[in-house]
Parts: structure tokens; C-alpha cells; sequence
């Protein structure tokens, strides 16, 4: 098994009433545009919020030492695949409802919304996106 996958199913053991489903096949999305040298810091995944179709559909994000990484394996053929370096992610946003949250990924060309997470995994969420996100961009204004 892949560690992408390992952290996912992690996640989703921690918290299980998130929803996701084929964790396995969005996982291998991601794994499949892994650079030589990256690695996986942290891995989860929830629902892809543009329509109501996308309910059926899993998005599998993951931070590495470099980048943000957003994977979905469509249902019949072909995947999404977005790649969010430090310097494009600009601001997080974290909702909580009664029963499930979700989180806003604001990024220099897009907003990226996850939904259906268990509600006690989003202050992990946060913790570990904001963390790492601002300590990549830290290192590059020094870098720079």
C-alpha cells in the first residue's frame, strides 16, 4: 500500500464520519505525480462541493515538504489533479455545521471547498495545513 493511501486511511479511521469513499484509487492519483524527494506530511479527504453530483465523488488532499496536492479519480476515466506551491495558497477557511464541516482552500486561481468532514477533524485540519503552508513561505521569502 502507498504511504499517500496509509495516511488517508488513517485519517478516515480517525474521524469516520467523514465521508469518502475509493480512497485507494484517489490516493494513487496523487502517488503517480509524487517528485522525487517529496514527501507526505499529512493526507486527508472529504467531498468536492461544486454540484450535488459531486457528493459521489472524493477528493484526496495531501500536504508534502513542498507543495499541496489535490487528487480525484473519476468515477469512469481519467482524475483531477491540482498542485497548490506555497506562494499561489493564499488563506484557509474552516466551517463547522451540526454534523459534518468544511474547509476552504483559497489559492491565487481558485477556491477549492471540501465537504462531509467529520467536524472534530477540522481543527487537525487546519493546524496542519496552516502550519506547514506558512513555514514553506516563511523559508522562500528568506530564500529569496
Amino acid at each position: 500500500m502507498s504511504s499517500v493511501f496509509n495516511k488517508v486511511n488513517n485519517f478516515k479511521n480517525k474521524y469516520p464520519r467523514t465521508i469518502a469513499w475509493r480512497l485507494d484509487k484517489s490516493s494513487k492519483v496523487i502517488e503517480d505525480h509524487l517528485n522525487p524527494g517529496e514527501e507526505v506530511l499529512y493526507a486527508f479527504a472529504g467531498q468536492d462541493s461544486v454540484s450535488f453530483w459531486t457528493f459521489f465523488f472524493t477528493k484526496v488532499i495531501v500536504l508534502t515538504n513542498k507543495r499541496l496536492i489535490l487528487g480525484q479519480k473519476r468515477l469512469l476515466w481519467g482524475y483531477f489533479f491540482t498542485s497548490v506551491t506555497p506562494d499561489l495558497f493564499n488563506d484557509l477557511k474552516v466551517n463547522s455545521g451540526l454534523i459534518w464541516g468544511k474547509v476552504k482552500i483559497d489559492t491565487v486561481n481558485e477556491l477549492v471547498v471540501i465537504k462531509k468532514l467529520d467536524k472534530k477533524a477540522l481543527i487537525e485540519i487546519e493546524t496542519q495545513v496552516s502550519t506547514v503552508m506558512k513555514r514553506k513561505k516563511q523559508k522562500m521569502k528568506k530564500d529569496f
